[in-house]
Formats: C-alpha cells, structure tokens, sequence
C-alpha cells in the first residue's frame, strides 16, 4: 500500500506552515497610515522623521554598549562589564519604546541593519579594541550626538502639540541618556585610587 503524501496531509489538515512566500511591500518605509490619534499628518510626519533618526542613533548605541561590555579590560573591567550591559538593556528598552511610538503615528520604524547603517550620524569605531578610556569617550560622543537631537525633536514636537511623542522623548529617552552620561563619565575623571 503506498504511504500517503505528507505534506499534501499536513496542509489538508491545515498544519503545515507555508514557507517561502512572497509578496509586495504593503507601506514603504516613509509613508503614513492614519490612525484616528488626532494629529495632522504633517505632524506626525515630522515626528516620525525625527524618532527615526533618534532611533537609528540609538540602535548603533546599543552596539557600542554591547561591543565594549564585551571588550572591557583593566582594574575596573568588572565593574564596567556590569554598567555597559545595565546601559545596553536600557538602550534597548528605549528602542522599543521609539519604535512602537513611529508605527503608533502611522509611520514605519526604521529597524533593518542596513537601513540603520545608512541613516546614523554616529561614526563608525574601529573594528578591533580600543583603550578603555577611549571606549567610554566613544560612548559619551555618541550620547551627546542623539541628546542634541533629543532637545531638538523635544522642541518641535511641543510646538507641534504631539504631547503623546514629546513625553516619551522628555521622560524616557532624554532622561535614560542624561542620567547613563553621568554613570560613564565619572568613570574618566582622574582620581588616585588609594591615595589623595
């Protein structure tokens, strides 16, 4: 008796995942939806525009973190290892947070590696290990970077009247990157260590 043909089975039954499919894209990156949240498209445009930017900034953050908590060397190795990844499970809270504020305004949050690469301000570090100091400068330029931006979104958004954006910006973002500059920068001022 010849054994039934599985596959043609599992999809009768409804079981059988279909893989391989393809398909058009259904909202270009850019474009907008209208959600019914009240706010012109123009405005959330714009806010989309700068959380995306934010966003892209932070993402190549979150790296960094990742890439020196795993590159730490020296006497305060443990201590650093420890604060970078506190810093990069921060980072990536704040990621999600822009990212489902965007597709909350109708827009497309900006995600694939490539696209990130194309948009951020920050430069591109050295592919190997650099001094520890020089790492946690690395991490300080890029805070600064997106914490400019963040002062400039935070400010079009309140005279645009998106309330929902200008909170998350002030009180999550800008707040996270203020209080995660200060931690990393201690941390390069030069005190003796037994002695004063």
């Amino acid at each position: 008796m010849p054994t039934p043909n599985i596959n043609k089975l599992a999809r009768a039954n409804g079981s059988q995942p279909l893989l391989h499919q393809h398909g058009h894209e259904i909202q270009p990156y850019g474009n907008l939806v209208n959600p019914p949240i009240t706010l012109s498209p123009d405005t959330r445009r714009e806010s989309c525009t700068l959380i995306n930017q934010i966003l892209a900034d932070t993402i190549i953050l979150y790296h960094f973190y990742k890439k020196h908590h795993w590159m730490m060397r020296g006497h305060t190795f443990y201590q650093l290892h420890l604060l970078l990844d506190k810093h990069a499970s921060e980072q990536i809270e704040l990621i999600d947070v822009m990212a489902e504020r965007v597709q909350t305004l109708g827009g497309v949050a900006i995600a694939d590696p490539r696209h990130v690469a194309e948009v951020t301000k920050i430069k591109r570090p050295p592919n190997g290990v650099e001094e520890v100091p020089v790492m946690l400068s690395r991490l300080l330029e890029a805070h600064e970077l997106i914490i400019t931006e963040l002062r400039s979104a935070i400010d079009k958004t309140a005279a645009n009247q998106d309330s929902g954006t200008n909170d998350m910006l002030v009180s999550q973002v800008l707040r996270t990157n203020e209080l995660q500059v200060w931690f990393l920068a201690e941390h390069l001022v030069d005190t003796p260590l037994v002695r004063s």
